[in-house]
């Protein structure tokens, strides 16, 4: 069932079957991690540019925590969510529905290919999500396509570059090599956050605006809970699965990096910076 709103028409949302390229997969450690982003912790440099009455396409949005929040920002609006996930999709909607959204919209789809008119959107975002194509600079000329004159397209990406932890730890070192290496060898760019401007320019758009913002865990809870969701993935995740299938790891190594990030949590002056590159794009 799709939720009422105004807009674009969209077909129901499957229920089954799964996308198996992106590198993190969809195991329950990287879906606790992306129900925790929300406009305000992972959108606040697009956030002056809504007006109550946008078209937003939010593209790669996973579970919806982000794309339901910014519904909020545009009630005499709407927002279109899509994922390439029909089973992560199914869970955006069920959010939206018990929040009482009713201006959201999901369906499958595919950044390279959008299923909308041109020009239909005032605002196109994307979350973490060109970082793990092997074109992002062909999404990104999609993205435009969609937009309207006028409109902005802005897109959020981590840089693994730019990720800094204490106290130094040799199998989160490892890990971060681990990670850049199965992120390459399935396509993607790990250290995206700070290509974006670059990638946005040589898809045409007659103005970029680069930012960069950063996520933080420091306090007991956020690293139990940002470690423990590694600790999770290097082990059970589809990016262990991937490790292990590049002939990059074995599981005994993976579960030596999973001890790493446990051992990690427990000092009392551990901190994770984790940077992200942001670009605001003029069509």
């Amino acid at each position: 069932m799709l939720i009422a709103a105004a807009g674009p028409n969209i077909a129901p949302v499957p229920t089954s079957s799964s996308d198996d390229r992106y590198v993190h997969g969809f195991h329950d450690s990287v879906l606790r991690s992306h129900r925790w982003r929300t406009a305000d912790n992972s959108a606040a440099y697009l956030l002056p540019r809504l007006r109550p009455d946008a078209h937003v396409l939010d593209v790669g949005c996973g579970p919806g925590t982000i794309t339901v929040t910014l519904a909020d920002r545009v009630p005499e609006g709407w927002v279109v969510g899509v994922d390439s996930s029909p089973g992560v999709l199914a869970e955006a909607q069920a959010l939206a529905v018990s929040d009482g959204r009713r201006n959201v919209r999901f369906a499958v789809g595919d950044v390279l290919r959008l299923d909308f008119d041109e020009a239909t959107f005032d605002v196109v975002h994307a979350h973490q999500v060109l970082q793990h194509l092997g074109d992002p600079i062909a999404a990104l000329a999609e993205m435009r396509r969609v937009c309207r004159p006028g409109g902005v397209v802005a897109a959020r990406d981590a840089d693994y570059g730019g990720m800094f932890w204490y106290p130094e730890s040799e199998e989160m070192s490892r890990w971060l090599s681990l990670y850049r290496s199965v992120a390459r060898g399935a396509g993607g760019n790990p250290d995206g956050g700070r290509r974006l401007s670059s990638w946005a320019q040589a898809a045409g758009f007659s103005q970029v605006d680069a930012s960069a913002s950063a996520w933080c865990f420091a306090t007991p809870d956020e690293r139990r809970w940002w470690g423990g969701l590694w600790a999770e993935r290097v082990t059970q995740s589809r990016f262990a699965e991937q490790a292990v299938e590049q002939r990059l790891a074995t599981a005994d190594d993976l579960r030596r990096l999973a001890d790493g990030w446990w051992r990690w949590i427990e000092h009392d002056d551990a901190v994770f910076f984790l940077l992200h590159g942001e670009v605001l794009c003029t069509p």
